[in-house]
């Protein structure tokens, strides 16, 4: 008993991957806010260096771990540098992604497969890393940063979409399990809607113009919170972040033919803006790495993002009023699609 209130005291032990830029950096930003003890996994030594800094001087204390997610032998001694460290691991955020914004027939084979091997075998790998320390335990919780792109997929991004998809039916299959085995240990997921961060100058981009979120864009904090958040009510399956997100999943439930053919008529363009990258791609070899620089959480589109969101409100503190808007917002976008795909 005093052991588990003397951890308690010094802050949870959170493992976070792709921690040094974007949703990742903002997270253990939140988390070191509540004095947290933070592991960072990435591979980007100059985002790390600068996370960790962040973490310290937020009240949190970092410990540093350059690893690729997609080297399962890694990630699990990764693990156990933690718990050599700290003892044990009580949430596990898998986080890290990488992309490539082209057409499918433009993306190679290795380049699908790097995608894949980031994007979702780094969960899979990140999960059984942080199971194989939990479930002896029968407690902690495991965090999936997904996308609506879980659910519902657009052009330009087919190896990402698949992948989140796949990060979806994994997590409702193991969740199960778990539930099967009335095990102590959470996993939940948390949709994410388009974002500021600095991924759409990272990602290998074979469109004519510069990569972009769809907007509505939200400040890389939204999902920040969110993330924290669904660390410590782990019991939801998953958590809806942003109206965007809320207006796509429902809509994409009740009219997806349509929603096929509102999306192609508009997410070409909506995913590009005139000029082209400043950074190298961080596909093979991380942008934040040497020789190249610190890009924080946020990225080029500050003027036009929000930092709050109702419907995350509505979504931690869901009733029956929060189920109606939720409900009104996706029969809204849906006769919206409507009218714009008839015109």
């Amino acid at each position: 008993m005093r052991e588990e209130a003397t951890s308690h005291q010094r802050g949870r032990v959170v493992v976070v991957t792709g921690a040094s830029g974007g949703v990742g950096r903002a997270t253990v930003r939140a988390f070191a806010a509540r004095g947290d003890r933070i592991a960072l996994l990435a591979r980007g030594r100059e985002g790390l260096a600068a996370a960790a800094d962040e973490v310290e001087r937020a009240g949190g204390e970092a410990l540093v771990i350059g690893v690729d997610v997609s080297d399962a032998k890694a990630v699990e001694d990764a693990a156990q540098q933690v718990v050599d460290a700290y003892g044990h691991i009580d949430v596990w955020v898998n986080n890290a992604f990488t992309g490539v914004f082209a057409p499918f027939t433009d993306v190679t084979p290795d380049e699908f497969r790097r995608v894949t091997e980031v994007t979702y075998l780094g969960y899979v790998f990140g999960t059984w890393a942080a199971l194989r320390h939990m479930l002896p335990r029968d407690r902690g919780t495991i965090v999936q940063v997904g996308s609506a792109l879980a659910y519902r997929g657009i052009p330009l991004q087919s190896a990402y979409c698949g992948a989140k998809h796949a990060i979806q039916g994994f997590n409702e299959s193991l969740r199960c399990e778990l539930l099967h085995a009335r095990s102590g240990v959470r996993t939940t997921m948390v949709q994410l809607p388009g974002l500021n961060t600095p991924q759409f100058d990272w990602v290998l981009n074979r469109m004519p113009g510069r990569a972009r979120p769809v907007a509505p864009v939200y400040q890389p904090e939204v999902a920040a919170r969110a993330i924290v958040h669904a660390a410590s009510h782990a019991r939801r399956r998953e958590y809806w972040v942003g109206g965007s997100t809320a207006a796509t999943l429902l809509a994409n439930a009740v009219v997806p033919g349509l929603l096929d053919r509102y999306l192609a008529r508009t997410n070409i363009e909506a995913q590009q803006e005139e000029g082209r990258p400043e950074s190298p791609a961080n596909l093979w070899s991380p942008a934040d790495g040497p020789p190249g620089r610190d890009f924080g959480a946020h990225g080029r589109f500050d003027d036009e993002s929000t930092g709050d969101s109702p419907q995350q409100w509505l979504s931690r503190n869901r009733g029956r009023l929060g189920a109606a808007l939720t409900a009104g917002a996706g029969v809204l976008a849906a006769r919206r699609l409507a009218g714009l795909v008839r015109r």
